[in-house]
């Protein structure tokens, strides 16, 4: 089953790409890599949350947020290359988490983008994978993840 189906079959909408808050373009691809910027997690227009994973936001919702720059991120492959069904694997993900000084559950946070890439992908979903406790990112947001996949 393709990517687009399984997408259909899980209920899950791609959303539109999301503009660009600063000077950068949302994916850049050199041969068969795409490289997708950094993502927020923004839906319809609103960040998810706002704040430090440990402090004003929980896990939990760092994980949603997690999943939904996987989703932005996917909207801007899918604009780069016409069907996600073009996706041969994900290669990386680097998820940025920006928590208080206590906390050490990056990786559970992170998970949100990585299962929601293996929920699409199957095994082409599986990817090496970094996630990053940070102080603060763009905009106060608890997350931000970037992609590179294989086409």
């Amino acid at each position: 089953m393709g990517a687009e189906a399984r997408l259909a079959e899980l209920g899950i909408t791609i959303p539109e790409v999301v503009p660009p808050v600063a000077a950068y373009q949302p994916t850049a691809r050199t041969g068969n890599l795409v490289f997708t910027s950094g993502q927020l997690p923004a839906k319809d227009g609103e960040m998810l949350a706002i704040g430090k994973v440990g402090g004003e936001v929980t896990e939990e919702e760092g994980y949603a947020c997690a999943r939904q720059c996987a989703l932005n991120a996917l909207a801007a492959v899918k604009a780069e290359i016409g069907s996600l069904d073009h996706v041969k694997r994900v290669v990386k993900v680097v998820a940025f988490v920006a928590s208080t000084s206590d906390f050490t559950g990056q990786p559970r946070v992170a998970n949100g983008a990585s299962e929601l890439l293996g929920e699409v992908f199957g095994e082409a979903g599986k990817h090496a994978r970094s996630a990053v406790g940070v102080p603060v990112l763009p905009l106060d947001v608890p997350v931000e993840v970037e992609i590179i996949v294989e086409v």
